[in-house]
């Protein structure tokens, strides 16, 4: 999957392009639906398949104490949406400068830089553009006017209730990661860069990887079993989301860190995503290093035998 950053870039050769707009966050079956759709469509008429994203939530910009955690990052995101067979990806970045333009400035400027727009596809509630001044509605009306389809689709239902990004983030919230895989389509996992940490983990036998998640949604608190793939490989892991109060001085800060088993090397500044298994245990504050050294010990042999 090809990654641009300007509708201009995608040297389409003279093919029409169908083309999925939304933010995607989780890329769940809803999402999925949309973007399946624009990759039919793609086929159907000798298109090329193109999703609109953009590189940060809408609100961090328009309505900033209003922006929800995310359930992906970003790295994350894409890998998700290529996975479904697009051929390529327009990553907006979204800034102050861009919030402005209006619902209608937006689809003509895309319009203009792709050559031929064939179709665009979105979620029968999507908005967008200042002031969301564009909707379905508007869609309709410039498709009519420059020559492009419109597909505005219906929410997925699954068990009687709409799958939303709200929704996912209500039951992992409540740990219900099985509810959670089931809306994404995939397995529930959390992913984040890989910061250098202040090594405690080191000096306890138990080196850990520490990942970076500002502006993500989490788990409970608590210790979990999980799976991680390095270098096309399998790893069992025991994941840690919690303050360490056994350890921490000073102010509490929440940690999430990842002790690969079996595993030797430095992952410093590379992306690592765990596949979330089990809750093992609550976080708990243990009487000296000694007894939370013996406690991993008992965490890891159990890892090993969930996964």
């Amino acid at each position: 999957m090809k990654i641009i950053h300007a509708a201009n870039e995608l040297e389409a050769k003279g093919k029409k392009v169908c083309l999925a707009i939304g933010f995607f966050d989780g890329v769940h079956l809803g999402h999925q639906q949309i973007i399946r759709q624009t990759i039919s469509d793609a086929r159907q008429h000798d298109a090329m398949a193109v999703v609109l994203t953009f590189d940060r939530h809408p609100n961090s910009i328009v309505a900033p104490d209003r922006v929800p955690p995310l359930i992906y990052s970003l790295p994350q995101k894409l890998r998700a949406i290529e996975s479904l067979g697009a051929d390529a990806l327009l990553l907006i970045q979204f800034d102050k400068k861009f919030s402005e333009q209006t619902g209608e400035e937006f689809i003509r400027s895309l319009a203009q830089d792709f050559g031929k727009l064939h179709s665009v596809c979105v979620g029968a509630d999507f908005v967008f553009g200042y002031k969301r001044s564009g909707d379905v509605a508007l869609l309709k009306k410039l498709g009519s006017e420059i020559g492009f389809q419109v597909h505005g689709l219906a929410a997925v239902s699954l068990d009687g209730q709409v799958v939303s990004s709200t929704r996912i983030r209500e039951t992992i919230r409540a740990g219900d990661f099985d509810a959670a895989s089931q809306m994404l389509g995939r397995t529930y996992a959390i992913s984040g860069l890989v910061a250098e940490g202040d090594k405690l983990g080191h000096k306890l036998g138990f080196p850990t990887s520490n990942l970076e998640v500002t502006g993500r949604l989490l788990p409970p608190n608590g210790v979990y079993s999980g799976l991680t793939n390095v270098k096309k490989k399998n790893y069992r892991v025991a994941l840690n989301i919690g303050f360490r109060p056994t350890i921490a001085s000073g102010k509490l800060e929440l940690r999430v860190e990842a002790y690969l088993v079996d595993f030797s090397g430095k992952l410093y500044g590379d992306e690592l995503e765990i596949e979330i298994g089990e809750r093992l245990r609550d976080e708990k504050k243990f009487t000296s290093p000694k007894e939370l050294r013996e406690q991993i010990a008992r965490d890891i042999t159990e890892v090993r035998q969930r996964f």
